[in-house]
């Protein structure tokens, strides 16, 4: 599987003709506590999104021992052209997963988790109730461990969303990705204003919930268009914003259209305080989960958890 990320991240560069400029460019290194968290993923017959999504940042954390779980298989019921992860008729439910994600997460000894999902349009509840589960069975381990859950947009279903929000974990994510434009060419299946209810729904149901989104550039927008979004979320009262450049996984997916400066990332940053946005991480390889841990912890120093 590593091999092929390197191979899958070097053919990004030739999406357009576009060079990968030198500020993107990661180097993948295998240590010690990298083959530990494979080894233990493998033990637990479990996923991540750092692998299925082929994550530019992936020896970065694994070196950490930190991972982004993928839960409900890593076949995907939705065909967003952005993402690297399977595409087609999802397996059977594994319902002894939360118990594995549990247990890998006590070996790994981890603080903080981040649980995300395939979108599994073909349950019932899109997942909900295992994504209640598996929160559970981390916090019977110890309920010092943070969990934070990037959630899919459960069909835009509120009994859905309550079912995750009640199991009371730390931080609710669900990313926008894009912008409404670009919706109908990279998010098929998806819908930017049920995306958005997410979020608003979140707050309803839980005000002193962290709510948390994402965002990528490079795939056609243009800075007014992204103000605009922030300002979208800001008035969900969305806690954290993240904000990353977008690296198309495979030639076959969606071509980047720009890369962005890091200079404009901190442009980005700049216009989140202004808006009163809680944290916002915004730069050339940040990701929804990437430094998850730490967000928290500086989110905790300048707005104490609740307030």
């Amino acid at each position: 599987m590593i091999p092929e990320l390197e191979v899958a991240q070097k053919k990004q560069n030739r999406n357009l003709g576009l060079r990968r400029p030198a500020w993107l460019k990661v180097k993948f290194k295998w240590g010690e506590d990298f083959q530990k968290v494979e080894g233990i993923l493998k033990k637990w017959s479990l996923h991540t999104v750092c692998q299925e999504a082929i994550c530019p940042n992936i020896s970065e954390c694994y070196n950490q021992q930190i991972a982004t779980f993928l839960i409900l298989g890593d076949v995907c019921t939705r065909n967003c052209s952005f993402c690297g992860v399977k595409k087609g008729k999802p397996l059977r439910i594994d319902f002894q997963e939360p118990e594995k994600v549990a247990q890998a997460v006590k070996e790994l000894g981890l603080k903080y988790v981040v649980i995300t999902s395939v979108t599994r349009d073909d349950l019932p509840d899109g997942g909900a109730t295992i994504f209640a589960n598996t929160v559970q069975a981390i916090k019977k381990i110890s309920p010092e461990i943070k969990v934070e859950v990037l959630i899919p947009d459960l069909k835009g279903s509120r009994k859905a969303l309550e079912i995750v929000i009640n199991a009371s974990p730390d931080v609710l994510g669900h990313n926008l990705e894009t912008i409404p434009r670009l919706y109908a060419q990279v998010r098929p299946g998806a819908n930017y204003e049920r995306s958005l209810s997410i979020l608003s729904w979140a707050k309803k149901f839980s005000s002193s919930l962290i709510t948390k989104s994402g965002l990528m550039v490079g795939l056609g927008e243009n800075k007014s268009e992204i103000l605009s979004v922030m300002d979208d979320l800001y008035k969900v009262e969305c806690d954290l914003l993240t904000i990353g450049q977008y690296l198309p996984p495979t030639q076959l997916n969606y071509p980047v259209k720009r890369y962005y400066l890091p200079e404009e990332f901190n442009e980005f940053i700049f216009e989140g305080k202004k808006r009163g946005f809680k944290w916002i991480e915004s730069g050339p390889l940040v990701r929804s989960s990437f430094h998850a841990y730490t967000q928290w912890q500086k989110l905790q120093l300048s707005h104490p958890y609740g307030s």
